[in-house]
């Protein structure tokens, strides 16, 4: 945008809320860094990171503070209701600064506390989903709630061992490897990658690839120019292990997704 290639107008910018920031009065000053970052005076969409409040740390100390305290070990909640979170993301929609706002990483059960008293609804959930992790029910009750759902890591493990969040205890084969997504691509003359895009968006849910070069970027792209049958999709689903790899209990002590 700075070199005049791109308009923001042309572009849907997304942006999060770091856990740390959850206090009404500390989520404005984040949403300012991050417009300042990318030097725009508004964001598309912003969405509540996780809804896990931890202690706060002003940014000239420590930015982004990550999960843990500063010598590296204790997750610190904060005494913060994600009631007091949203209200400061409405105001930051109500004040046009957040064109929409979301969540992500929420259960179903907090999704229904949540539309309980929020006055500008959720506009977007966005979870971890992939053939070893399907949320059937919580996508199927976003999407009843009318909220768009927002896909990551549909490739599963991958992106996860650089930074050292697959764990050696997890018995699992790469769903990039697993013969029954490699089968799929063989008979329909596609990529494994292609097959697990298209999967996600067979459950009417948008995708967020990464693409690490040129070639996979239009690859991801022609995800959109094929069906999976109904012996595709049946064959994937039995491939469910509600296997979660952003499971901060296990990489960070923080027990989300505890129940």
């Amino acid at each position: 945008m700075t070199d005049g290639l791109v308009k923001h107008e042309e572009l849907f910018i997304t942006g999060k809320l770091w856990n740390t920031f959850h206090a009404h009065e500390h989520v404005k000053e984040n949403f300012q860094h991050n417009i300042d970052d990318l030097g725009i005076d508004y964001i598309n969409l912003y969405l509540v990171h996780f809804p896990v409040a931890l202690k706060y740390v002003p940014q000239s100390e420590r930015y982004l503070p990550e999960w843990r305290d500063d010598g590296g070990g204790l997750v610190v909640p904060a005494k913060v209701l994600f009631h007091e979170t949203w209200e400061a993301m409405e105001a930051l929609y109500n004040d046009g600064l957040a064109k929409n706002i979301g969540i992500s990483n929420m259960s179903g059960a907090m999704l229904y506390n949540l539309l309980s008293y929020a006055k500008v609804r959720p506009a977007v959930l966005q979870v971890e989903l992939h053939p070893y992790l399907h949320r059937k029910q919580l996508i199927e009750l976003a999407q009843t709630e009318g909220l768009a759902v927002i896909v990551y890591s549909s490739m599963g493990d991958m992106g996860y061992h650089k930074i050292n969040m697959v764990l050696g205890s997890l018995h699992f084969m790469p769903l990039l490897n697993h013969d029954t997504i490699a089968d799929i691509a063989k008979r329909h003359k596609w990529l494994p990658a292609q097959v697990l895009l298209h999967w996600a968006i067979e459950h009417s849910c948008a995708v967020i690839p990464k693409g690490s070069n040129n070639k996979e970027m239009p690859e991801n792209l022609n995800a959109f120019d094929f069906a999976l049958t109904e012996q595709d999709m049946s064959e994937i689903a039995t491939l469910n292990q509600n296997l979660i790899f952003n499971d901060l209990g296990k990489n960070f002590g923080c027990l989300i997704w505890a129940w």
